[in-house]
């Protein structure tokens, strides 16, 4: 059964998608069976894994508003045989208001899931840059929440508020979520507020913050242009190799989980 992982953060521009599908292509290039759900109406991670947005017929919108099975939404990556994607679309914009009068309206999500959980080692969702009703339904429907944080001034602003909205989803709709980490983003070594940042995060949440952390750099920049994850467009990059060390701490993390669980059940 998949683990579910949703990239949240409510500010944008913090390497939120780029991070949903450089890790999901890293995870799917170590062999593990890896679906990457575009939950945010912009699409970016549609169109940043290789597929052209207006042959998009059906997506995650319909999965949730219609009650489209989500193996018949499923798109295949070619270049990347173990990456899966269930695409967005502009729609998405309207499902919120169309779900709001539906019963269990915050676990629609988590029905779509449960249908093609079995099939996958990892599902990645990409939320968009809101606390709306979509990334409530994220955050319900996954077993934790990966934050990235920009090493930038603004960093640590409207983290509180993010941290308070996953207490209200732990407290009344998924008192199973977990934070898989704080992923820092966009280091500059040569800044010093760089370096600031990552000390300050580091110091707040200690070990929540993966070892990893994300450069800029330019080929991790250009890659969604070409509709390629950084690995297929420069595997030798920084940000590709940033992506893969990350990929393999996810897996390291989640074994070693994985085997406290099986110790504590004998």
């Amino acid at each position: 059964m998949a683990k579910v992982i949703a990239l949240a953060n409510q500010k944008g521009g913090v390497g939120k998608t780029t991070s949903a599908i450089n890790l999901a292509a890293s995870l799917a290039v170590l062999e593990k069976k890896v679906l990457l759900i575009d939950a945010d109406p912009q699409a970016n991670a549609t169109s940043g894994t290789g597929f052209d947005l207006r042959n998009v017929k059906t997506s995650i919108y319909e999965c949730l508003v219609d009650d489209v099975n989500p193996k018949d939404v499923i798109l295949k990556n070619e270049d990347i045989p173990n990456l899966d994607l269930i695409p967005s679309h502009i729609d998405l914009v309207g499902a919120e208001i169309e779900m709001l009068n539906l019963p269990n309206r915050e676990h629609m999500l988590k029905n779509v899931i449960a249908k093609i959980r079995d099939n996958y080692d990892y599902i990645l969702i990409d939320c968009s840059p809101s606390l709306g009703l979509i990334t409530v339904n994220a955050l319900t429907a996954a077993d934790s929440v990966m934050i990235p944080v920009q090493c930038e001034y603004f960093a640590l602003e409207g983290l509180g508020k993010l941290l308070n909205t996953i207490k209200i989803i732990q407290a009344r709709l998924n008192p199973d979520l977990q934070i898989e980490g704080f992923l820092l983003t966009m280091y500059d070594a040569r800044l010093r507020l760089s370096n600031q940042v990552v000390d300050e995060v580091k110091k707040h949440f200690q070990s929540m913050v993966f070892e990893t952390i994300i450069q800029r750099n330019i080929k991790l920049s250009e890659a969604p242009s070409y509709g390629k994850p950084v690995i297929l467009y420069d595997a030798a990059s920084t940000g590709s190799l940033n992506y893969l060390n990350l990929a393999r701490e996810v897996l390291q993390r989640n074994e070693d989980i994985q085997l406290a669980n099986e110790k504590k059940t004998k």
